[in-house]
């Protein structure tokens, strides 16, 4: 059953709000990115914002199987994210995910008290939704990590004329480097030991995006 939540949790068709947002990519390439640079903007994406969710949702993970405090994995997490509108588009997905986790185990007790934050983070409420469906620390990374890059993947067709077999071998071309990261994030020990690794010009480009007026995606 395991290996079927991990794969039902990374399907981009789950209704968490997912097809709303871009990873940062509709923002990236807004702002002059050219399409050629979307490999390395993934690349950049991983080891950044990709690298401090999963070990954010690890850490959620194990605070929830414990019933210990979920809002300091939280407030570690957002003290991390220095983009109002990133932190804004994360509890937009958070909001998402824990809408889908009350109607799937509404009496787990970590699922009731992440549907009483008003802000849940994205990795917090991912690792309280591994920790219900049974995923391991290393599930919960990796998945963590395809689910932002496909989001952004599956968005770059929608931008820009491209094949769209381009964007599944982006992803795959990751493999190896998402294990790594995974392996990295399951390392993490408490909120102090959180990663703060930051990528400035994507924060920018989110805070420009948030004022558009026209666009496709949140974020």
């Amino acid at each position: 059953m395991t290996p079927l939540m991990a794969l039902l949790l990374a399907d981009g068709r789950l209704p968490v709000g997912g097809h709303a947002h871009s990873a940062g990519l509709e923002p990236a390439l807004c702002a002059g990115m050219a399409s050629a640079e979307i490999p390395r903007y993934l690349v950049a994406r991983l080891h950044t914002v990709g690298r401090v969710e999963a070990a954010t949702a690890v850490l959620a993970r194990r605070v929830a199987l414990t019933s210990g405090d979920l809002d300091e994995v939280r407030f570690a997490y957002v003290a991390r994210t220095s983009s109002a509108a990133a932190r804004d588009a994360s509890s937009r997905l958070g909001r998402g995910i824990a809408r889908l986790a009350s109607r799937l185990w509404p009496d787990a007790p970590a699922v009731r008290v992440l549907a009483a934050m008003p802000a849940p983070a994205r990795p917090v409420a991912f690792g309280v939704v591994a920790a219900v469906a049974g995923l391991t620390d290393l599930d919960t990374a990796r998945t963590t990590l395809y689910d932002d890059l496909q989001t952004a993947a599956c968005a770059a067709p929608k931008l820009i004329a491209i094949d769209p077999v381009e964007p599944v071998r982006w992803v795959l071309d990751l493999a190896d480097a998402i294990d790594r990261v995974a392996a990295n994030a399951v390392t993490v020990t408490g909120c102090a030991d959180l990663p703060a690794r930051t990528a400035p010009q994507l924060e920018l480009w989110s805070q420009q995006h948030a004022n558009r007026h026209r666009r496709i995606f949140h974020a």
